[in-house]
């Protein structure tokens, strides 16, 4: 079955509608929905849940990624992203629960193609365990439970591995190093772990990602990530 998505110009202008695979392969601008799933052990300690990307992926196949990402369909908005929690990792949450962090426009390129995207950025809480995920087999290859400070302090370059909590990997716990995430422009992960911790430090304000554009790798936009 054939996607399509809203496509825009570099004034991020509606034009059109195009199928998911002709945007890639045209480097349209075009929505995706990014959630950063966080929660708290019972002794306090904050957390991130990651996905595992499967081994099949067209793209970073085995690299831990954000919680939760996807495209939003062509007339779809933000709001509408919410069902990637239910489909990915089998969360049922409203909207209305989710805090707004802002948004980004990505670039990357993979082989001839150029993709950009528009990141509508989120954060939600849940405090399950890891086992009762019930996540997409057939995208994921599993989840890891990354403790937040320790995540932060990898992505910043003060460790060179940290262990983690994982389901779906073979092991209870895993060795995690920088190499094992998919890259990201203008350190966008680690930015996204510290508004975390801002989260649980009670800050209300937490919209911090503004619309520029990372990991630029055309002349007319940004060079930055």
């Amino acid at each position: 079955m054939t996607e399509y998505v809203d496509i825009f110009d570099a004034a991020l202008k509606h034009i059109g509608v195009k199928s998911r695979a002709a945007a890639h392969r045209d480097g349209d601008w075009h929505q995706v929905f990014h959630c950063w799933v966080v929660g708290r052990e019972a002794d306090g300690e904050q957390f991130v849940v990651l996905q595992k990307r499967g081994p099949q992926q067209d793209t970073y196949p085995d690299k831990i990624d954000v919680s939760v990402g996807g495209h939003l369909e062509a007339g779809e908005t933000a709001r509408d992203g919410i069902r990637e929690l239910e489909e990915e990792l089998g969360l049922s949450a409203r909207f209305e629960d989710l805090v707004p962090l802002g948004r980004l426009r990505g670039v990357q390129r993979y082989g001839e193609s150029i993709d950009r995207q528009i990141y509508h950025i989120f954060l939600y809480e849940c405090d399950q365990d890891l086992s009762a995920y019930r996540y997409c087999k057939a995208e994921l290859a599993g989840l890891v439970k990354l403790p937040l400070d320790a995540g932060i302090r990898l992505l910043s370059g003060e460790t060179a591995a940290i262990s983690a909590a994982a389901v779906g990997l073979g092991a209870r716990r895993i060795t995690i190093t920088r190499a094992d995430f998919v890259p990201s422009a203008d350190d966008y992960a680690r930015k996204a772990l510290l508004l975390a911790r801002r989260y649980f430090n009670g800050e209300s304000s937490l919209s911090a990602f503004s619309l520029h554009t990372l990991g630029a790798t055309d002349n007319e936009e940004q060079s930055h990530d």
